[in-house]
């Protein structure tokens, strides 16, 4: 039996494993909301939270860059009311309020292939993964020159190593890429993971949005 990890639940548990995650918790209504990102801190994000739907942005499922309670109770009651619009028959567990990430986004993921076993990709995260295409993989449990390479493989690479802004810390990506693969070897039981986007910055790496895959049997 098979359970699917999504945004809370999924970066509750990266973050127990040692990981940065983006500041998050999942609401049922407005004022609690607007409650939850004053607390967490403006400005935040608001997306909405559904098994049945993966691309939160293309069906208009989130706001972003809120900074005050009056737009966070009204950016809610247009998610819930589009969501109920545009995905009749879908399940909707709630809204999650998050904190806003700021960096170069990346994505970082991982399949069990039924032949080779658990692999692991990375490439450049939000609109890039789907618009470029431009990804690369090695087999679990990575070493640090698979890490390095990885990060060259990349036609894009030069975003990284060569960035128009603040200097890309690339020892921390490897360092990121080497821990997610200690943890899919120790957690043999998660299938599939997708971080997306993972914000790289200053401050490290942040984990803004996950989906995972846990094998129950």
């Amino acid at each position: 039996m098979e359970k699917v990890l999504l945004g809370v639940e999924a970066l509750t548990f990266l973050e127990k494993e040692g990981f940065r995650v983006l500041k998050a918790a999942l609401v049922n209504d407005p004022h609690e909301a607007a409650s939850v990102a004053s607390a967490i801190g403006f400005p935040v994000a608001l997306k909405i939270s559904s098994p049945d739907v993966i691309h939160k942005t293309e069906q208009g499922g989130v706001r972003v860059f809120l900074t005050r309670e009056e737009e966070v109770r009204e950016a809610f009651q247009k998610l819930v009311n589009g969501f109920s619009t545009h995905s009749p028959g879908k399940r909707l567990d709630g809204v999650m309020v998050q904190r806003m990430g700021t960096g170069l986004e990346l994505i970082v993921g991982s399949l069990k292939d039924q032949q080779f076993g658990p692999t692991l990709l990375f490439g450049l995260g939000g609109i890039f993964a789907e618009a470029m295409k431009d990804v690369s993989f090695r087999l679990i449990p990575l070493g640090p020159r698979d890490a390095r390479e990885m990060i060259g493989d990349l036609r894009s690479s030069q975003v990284l190593t060569n960035p128009r802004g603040a200097k890309i810390d690339l020892t921390a990506i490897e360092q990121f890429l080497l821990r997610v693969s200690r943890m899919i070897v120790e957690h043999g039981e998660i299938q599939e993971m997708d971080l997306n986007p993972v914000f790289v910055s200053s401050r490290g790496l942040e984990i803004c949005d996950a989906r995972m895959k846990i094998d129950q049997a």
